[in-house]
Formats: C-alpha cells, structure tokens, sequence
C-alpha cells in the first residue's frame, strides 16, 4: 500500500457533499436545523413546521403549516393492502423488519413511485411522511391482534401517532412529547441511514428506495437501536437502589458499556439530550411513576463523576432520556427504533431531495489486500 494513502475507516473526517440542512457541531454541542437552534426548535415547533423548514430552507407562515399538515395527513392513509401483508407477518416480527418491508410495500399503490422530478418527490415526501407514521402505530396494534386505526385529517402527526396508537383521543402532554421527541430526531448531518439514502439515490433509484435502505440502515444497534437498549438497562437495574452495585459490577469491574452515553461526534452534552432530560423529568414526575427517570439519573450521574468516564468525555446522548419519555408514553421497548424512523423521514426525504438536485454517483474506494497473479488450478487437482 503506497505510503500516500490515508483509509478513514468509518468514512472519518471524510466530507462528500455540501448541505444547508443541519450543522452538528460535536466540538461545542450546537445542532442547527436549516439556520435554526434545536433548543428553539423543539421548545416552540410542531414537526410540520420542521418539515417545511428541511424542505423549503425557510420556517412556512401560519397558511403554509395548515396547508402542509393537511396534505401530510390526508396522504398519511396506508394502503388496505398493505394493511393486509402485515395481517400476515409473525407476531414476534422484528418492527423495524416489518416498517421496512411495509415501507417498500407502499411504492406499488404510490402514482409517483418510479417518477423522481422534483414535483414527485415533493408528493412522495408528504405521503412517505404521514404513512410511515400510520405504520408505526399500526404494527403493535396488528400484532395484539387490535384492528389498526386510520389516520384522521385534522390532526397533526404527533396528535395522529397517539390517535392511532390507543384508538382513543390523544392526551395533549403525550402529544406535546411525542412532538418534542420528532422534532430532535429530524435530522443530524450525515450519519449512517442518511450517508446511505443519499447513496441510494446518487444511482438514480427511487425515494421508496432509499428509504428502505435508510430504514434498514437504521436497524442496526450501532444506529437506531441505542435507546431500547438503554430502557433495556434501565430495566434491568430495576430500582434506584441498585444503580451503584449494577455500575460497580457491570461497568468499572466488569467492562460493560452504558447504553446512551457517549456519542460518536458530539465530545460534550448531546444537545438534544439536554431537552429531553428535562422532557422526561415533567413526564415520569406527571404519570406518578418516576423510579426510571430517577433511575437513568442517578446513573447519569454517577458516571459523570467517575474519573474513567470523564477522561473520555462521555456525556449522555438523546437515545439515553429518549427512552424515559417513550417507556413512559407506554411504547414497548422494541417500538423504539420505528418512533426514531418516523421522526427521520423529514430529515431523509430532505436529503433525498437535495442529493437529486445535484447529483454525483458515489463510488469509493478500497484499498486491495488480497494476493494477485495466482496459477489457476483445474477443479479435479484443487486439494
């Protein structure tokens, strides 16, 4: 290998592309949406609103929102066959195999599948958005053998996901925290499910398709599953008592991870965890059961003023307290991963979007370790 060459592993400090949509800035814990602070965003914006911003580079008037709630949920119907395929799958189905499949599912009822103007992938954008939202409350129904709920047209997609979740109306804190939740999620810069619809779509394949490959993407525990394995861990410590043992145990003497802490690019306090420290806070105090919050707290903290884990410069990340506020809101663990997918498809169809407006198809590089020039040896002489 030629003294030259540099492998980035992970794909390291590698830039591939300009884009307006998010800063995440890891060195100062600042995450900007389109010029917009998270903290600002997530205190005063429905997700819609976050939505036209990705989408429009500029935050929609009071007409523009309406205008766009609406045409989301009237698009967010899922087809009946569909429905019909997940009747079929098993009941113990990974959800996000099952949001994948479905996902992909929806392009034969799409009228714009195999079209990617510009126009098109607007309207697909709104449908894939509110749909992929119904999916996510519809598999855990399906599964207990509940009937899943259609979307109603008055309601935004925080108010419509509890809606179709309980088949009930939606109590107005579990929507303003499911909202919060979304809106964190969005978008943040190039992270492994975005690098790869972008790639998706640099070959010129569809938006269905690219969703898919961020949605499976996204599957991964490395990824999108952070904050089921903290609840995971979470309840597994079980009482506020057994914090201190389980981390002596687990952690300083038996050379476990605590699920949550740490990020791969921010080298202070999450940003986005910060909002949801205190999101979760309000929600576990007002439900009358606190123990997992103070749980995650206490553990929190005293990882915090561990020399070991201050050296390293981990600090909590969303995944860690966004699991206080889904547990709460009564998601099952496994329903996490599909929550964090619903809540990306703003920021996915965003980049979508921008990769067909300026496209180059990605071809990296590796570098060749194997032997070369080797005989060949006919099949009857091969030992």
């Amino acid at each position: 290998m030629s003294a030259e060459v540099t492998i980035h592993k992970g794909l390291d400090n590698v830039i591939i592309d300009e884009s307006r949509l998010s800063l995440v800035d890891g060195a100062e814990g600042r995450l900007i949406y389109s010029g917009y602070k998270i903290e600002d965003l997530a205190e005063n914006a429905l997700y819609e609103e976050v939505v036209f911003l990705l989408w429009n580079n500029r935050l929609p008037t009071a007409d523009e929102l309406e205008s766009l709630r609406a045409e989301i949920a009237a698009g967010a119907a899922v087809p009946a066959p569909v429905l019909a395929m997940m009747q079929q799958f098993p009941q113990d189905a990974d959800p996000m195999a099952v949001l994948r499949t479905a996902t992909s599912a929806l392009a034969f009822y799409d009228p714009d599948a195999e079209d990617s103007s510009p126009e098109a992938n607007r309207r697909k954008a709104a449908r894939m958005t509110g749909q992929v939202t119904s999916l996510s409350a519809a598999w855990p129904r399906i599964r207990k053998g509940l009937a899943p709920v259609a979307p109603r047209a008055d309601y935004n997609l925080a108010q419509n996901f509890m809606y179709m979740l309980n088949d009930e109306e939606p109590e107005v804190n579990a929507v303003n925290a499911i909202n919060a939740f979304m809106v964190l999620l969005t978008e943040h810069g190039m992270n492994a499910s975005t690098f790869v619809a972008r790639a998706t779509t640099s070959t010129k394949s569809d938006m269905h398709s690219a969703i898919v490959s961020a949605i499976g993407t996204l599957k991964g525990s490395l990824h999108g599953g952070a904050n089921a394995a903290a609840m995971r861990m979470f309840l597994e410590i079980g009482e506020v008592e057994n914090v201190e043992p389980w981390f002596v145990n687990n952690i300083k003497n038996g050379g476990g991870k605590i699920m949550g802490i740490g990020h791969r690019v921010y080298k202070v306090y999450d940003p986005r965890a910060a909002v949801l420290h205190d999101r979760a806070e309000k929600l576990a105090r007002a439900s009358g059961n606190g123990k997992w919050f103070d749980i995650a707290e206490n553990l929190a903290n005293l990882a915090l003023a561990d020399d070991y884990f201050i050296d390293r410069k981990l600090y909590p990340n969303v995944d860690y307290y966004s699991a206080i506020v889904l547990y709460t809101l009564g998601l099952d663990v496994d329903m996490f991963t599909p929550l964090f997918a619903m809540s990306r498809m703003a920021g996915w169809t965003a980049h979508v979007m921008e990769q067909t407006a300026s496209n180059r198809l990605m071809r990296p590089d590796v570098i060749y370790t194997g032997e070369v020039d080797l005989p060949w040896v006919p099949l009857a002489e091969r030992n």
